[in-house]
């Protein structure tokens, strides 16, 4: 059985650092240059900075429950493979 390899280029992972860079550049300009108190500019930063963990929190649980996945794939690969070399088609029971 061929394994998949599934690998992310340079090019897509560099264009999605400089698409997270520019999306939070963006915000924290938003948010420095918003024409309100400072109590409320510290609020949305607080709240800017609180949403970037839990999307990055988010985003290791989803790749830690597919690589989860991909073992126990594995290893049930891994039982059939055994379970059809040690099966021998032509041999009878009790003979």
């Amino acid at each position: 059985m061929a394994k998949v390899i599934q690998q992310t280029t340079a090019a897509y992972a560099a264009q999605a650092a400089i698409s997270f860079a520019i999306a939070l550049g963006s915000m924290v300009v938003g948010v420095a240059y918003l024409p309100v108190g400072g109590w409320v500019r510290a609020f949305l930063g607080v709240g800017l900075l609180y949403v970037v963990t839990a999307t990055f929190t988010l985003a290791k649980v989803v790749r830690d429950r597919q690589e989860v996945g991909q073992m126990v794939s594995r290893v049930d690969q891994a039982r059939l493979d055994k379970l059809l070399t040690e099966h021998d088609p032509f041999k009878v029971e009790g003979v």
